[in-house]
């Protein structure tokens, strides 16, 4: 366990299990259905024999009452595979009422999030992995089952840090090309991009197959936007400060806000991501709480 996993949220959250939307294609036995049909215990469907079948599987009960043959399919059950891609740009060091204390920044929260749902789904037997993702792929670790695994990731976890331009779009292209069908990925990020761009994006990893969550974070004065004197804004990603008068900007800072988060909203809704904008004062474990149960079979 990692200073930044909470035992107590752990201990809380163990009893909700991490469950996938879709079918998943693991390498073992697990908890999650499968795509593929098999002989194991819960019965699916019939289907006509075809030659070539296993004969062990006709139902003679069946072929006694129709006179045809018939094969009996089952479901299988196999693990997920966990792939959180974490953000990792300057943007992410804003903390909370503007500050970049560590424990209250952006980033700070995104590990606390991706540690602890690392660390559940390691616990139920799925296999797991990380992306941080800058202008490219600062890290990249394929997901996998073992102790040693997840504390590896852990590791990179609790010395991931913010910097630099964002290049999530790119990242997650990248990712929808090089994760294997069928994974359950969770995007960390303050989503600084144009909405067109994220809608390619998603599109492209549900084309995929993949089961994709998002956790968008923001701080409260990024969308209230209250300030009532001159301040001095400073781009994380870069470019350079800029004076701004709030009172001249508010009302069109606002309604573009809005209009954002608008349109975000309909393009999670269009490409079925299962989105949830979180504030980062909000208690990690509630927010994971609140993601599992509407997760849950």
């Amino acid at each position: 366990m990692r200073d930044f996993i909470d035992p107590k949220v752990v201990s809380r959250l163990a009893g909700l299990p991490l469950d996938a939307r879709i079918p998943m294609i693991g390498s073992v036995s697990g908890r999650h259905r499968s795509p593929t049909r098999g002989s194991s215990l819960e019965f699916s469907e019939y289907r006509k024999y075809v030659p070539g079948d296993d004969t062990r599987r006709l139902d003679w009960r069946a072929w006694g009452r129709s006179d045809r043959f018939y094969i009996k399919e089952y479901e299988a059950d196999t693990n997920l595979r966990l792939c959180p891609i974490v953000d990792v740009s300057g943007s992410m060091n804003y903390g909370i009422d503007g500050t970049n204390e560590v424990g209250k920044r952006k980033i700070d929260y995104a590990r606390q999030l991706a540690g602890t749902l690392a660390y559940l789904a390691a616990f139920q037997g799925d296999a797991v992995g990380l992306y941080c993702a800058g202008t490219e792929f600062k890290k990249e670790i394929p997901p996998k089952r073992s102790g040693a695994h997840l504390r590896h990731i852990l590791d990179e976890l609790g010395e991931m840090e913010g910097e630099g331009e964002t290049g999530l779009a790119e990242a997650l292209h990248s990712a929808a090309e090089k994760i294997a069908q069928r994974a359950l990925i969770v995007i960390i990020s303050d989503l600084f991009l144009d909405t067109e761009t994220l809608k390619s994006c998603f599109q492209h990893l549900r084309y995929r197959k993949h089961d994709v969550a998002v956790f968008h974070l923001l701080e409260q004065n990024e969308i209230d936007f209250q300030f009532d004197r001159p301040v001095r804004f400073v781009d994380l990603e870069g470019a350079g400060p800029m004076l701004v008068d709030p009172t001249t900007i508010a009302k069109q800072y606002r309604a573009a806000v809005q209009q954002y988060l608008e349109d975000l909203s309909h393009i999670m809704k269009d490409s079925v991501v299962d989105y949830h904008r979180v504030g980062i004062e909000e208690d990690v474990g509630e927010v994971l709480a609140k993601f599992l149960l509407a997760r849950k079979k």
